[in-house]
C-alpha cells in the first residue's frame, strides 16, 4: 500500500510541491507523535468530507490538517497566545510564501484556529469543518462509526496510534503548560486542571462579577 493513499478509499495526500513541502516542514519541526497525528487528522477529515457529501480542497485541508498542533512546539511556548493561533499563523506564513491566494490562506488559518472549538465549525468553510471533524475523529473519537472499520484500519496502518491517548495528552500539557491563560474558555482548561498541580481555571462567571463596572 502506498504512504500517500488508503487502499479501501483512495483519499490521496495531494501530489504537489505544496503538500510535499508542508510534509517535509512538519515532520522536521515536530514530534512524530504529531506527525502521524496530523496525517491521520488529514486522512479522517477527507473521509467525513466524503461521507458528508462536501465539496473540498485537497491541498488547502492537508496544509491546515498538517500545521493544527505545530503551535505546540517548544518554540511557542513564551508566545502568552492560545497554541491554535500560533499554528494558523505559521500555516498562514507558509501558505503566503508560497503564493495560494488569500482566500485560501483565510480558510485555513480559520480551520486551524477554530480546530478546538466545537459547535461552529462545521458550519463553515468545507475545509474548516473537516479540520475539525478529522481532529474530533482522532482524539475523541466523535462520529467513530462514521468511517468503516476496514477506512479506519487502513488509516492506523499507515500512521499508528502507539500510546496515543496519553501521549497527546502529555503534548497538550507541554505545549500549553507555560501558558494558563490561554486555556480561558476553551477545552485546554481541562488538560491543565487533570496534569498541572495548582491550575485553577478561569472562571466565566466570577470574571464578570469582579469586573471594574458597578454593576
Amino acid at each position: 500500500m502506498s504512504m500517500d493513499t488508503t487502499s479501501a478509499s483512495a483519499i490521496r495526500v495531494p501530489d504537489t510541491k505544496l503538500a510535499r513541502e508542508a510534509t517535509e516542514l512538519v515532520r522536521d519541526s515536530t514530534s512524530e507523535l504529531i506527525y502521524h497525528h496530523s496525517r491521520r487528522v488529514y486522512f479522517f477529515g477527507a473521509l467525513q468530507g466524503l461521507n458528508r457529501d462536501l465539496s473540498f480542497d485537497p491541498e488547502l485541508l492537508y496544509v491546515g490538517a498538517m500545521f493544527h498542533d505545530l503551535g505546540l512546539n517548544e518554540h511557542f511556548r513564551g508566545s502568552g497566545r492560545r497554541f491554535e493561533v500560533d499554528s494558523a499563523d505559521e500555516a498562514r506564513r507558509f501558505l503566503r510564501s508560497h503564493g495560494v491566494p488569500e482566500d485560501g490562506v483565510r480558510r485555513v488559518w480559520t480551520a486551524i484556529a477554530l480546530h478546538t472549538t466545537p459547535g461552529i465549525p462545521e458550519f463553515m468553510d468545507p475545509e474548516v469543518a473537516l479540520v475539525t471533524a478529522g481532529v474530533e475523529y482522532d482524539v475523541l473519537g466523535i462520529g467513530y462509526a462514521d468511517i468503516s472499520d476496514a477506512d479506519r484500519e487502513d488509516v492506523v496502518a499507515l500512521h499508528p496510534r502507539l500510546d496515543f491517548k496519553r501521549r497527546i495528552l502529555s503534548a497538550f500539557t507541554d505545549g500549553i503548560r507555560s501558558k494558563p491563560e490561554t486555556t480561558f474558555g476553551n477545552v485546554k482548561a481541562d488538560v491543565l486542571e487533570h496534569y498541572v498541580p495548582g491550575f485553577r481555571r478561569g472562571d466565566f462567571v466570577r470574571t464578570i462579577l469582579d469586573s471594574p463596572w458597578t454593576e
